[in-house]
């Protein structure tokens, strides 16, 4: 038996394909906080973010076929929770309202007012707050330390719209956390 702590996540999934499917333990494993993080700064909600990121796992499981190895396997499993999030969504009809026209203007950067820890406790007090057009980009950069290549991928949305979007989110950020300070 191969050592499979030492694969890669592309890897993994061949060998759990073609090998072991008991390996997928290992999937689990390596994923099960990060995409527990990340569902619940979609849901709001513990239970819920669960609930998708144990859907997520299944799903992930029984279409791993499906998976093209060539690609960032952490890309196509977030993909698969922002999808059941969503979906999540849609079957408890609290969807968040998506502000596309939302524009501040602002010469500060943010970056350099905070450093990144203080950046990322702000954005966890914050995030929930701020319509999932904003916060799930911005959660997937600063807190999941995602780039934007694989933001597009997991939102597939082009290179050029992440960078809009954690642009605003940024600034509405500010704003949501200036108002919790006071």
């Amino acid at each position: 038996m191969e050592d499979i702590e030492k694969l890669t996540d592309e890897q993994l999934a061949d060998y759990i394909r073609t090998k072991d499917q008991e390996a997928y333990r290992e999937i689990m494993k390596r994923y099960q906080d990060k995409l527990l993080r990340y569902a619940h700064y979609l849901t709001h909600d513990e239970m819920e973010a669960a609930d998708v990121v144990q859907n997520s796992f299944i799903k992930a499981f029984v279409n791993l076929n499906g998976f093209n190895t060539k690609r960032k396997f952490s890309s196509w499993m977030y993909r698969i929770v922002h999808n059941e999030a969503m979906s999540a969504f849609a079957k408890h009809k609290h969807e968040v309202p998506m502000l596309e026209d939302m524009d501040f203007e602002s010469e500060e950067n943010i970056e350099t007012n905070f450093s990144r820890e203080e950046l990322r406790t702000m954005v966890n007090k914050c995030l929930f707050q701020m319509p999932s057009l904003y916060a799930e980009p911005l959660s997937l950069f600063f807190l999941e330390d995602k780039s934007y290549q694989e933001i597009s991928d997991i939102l597939r949305i082009p290179m050029s719209t992440v960078g809009t979007r954690i642009s605003r989110a940024k600034i509405l950020m500010k704003k949501i956390c200036t108002s919790i300070k006071k």
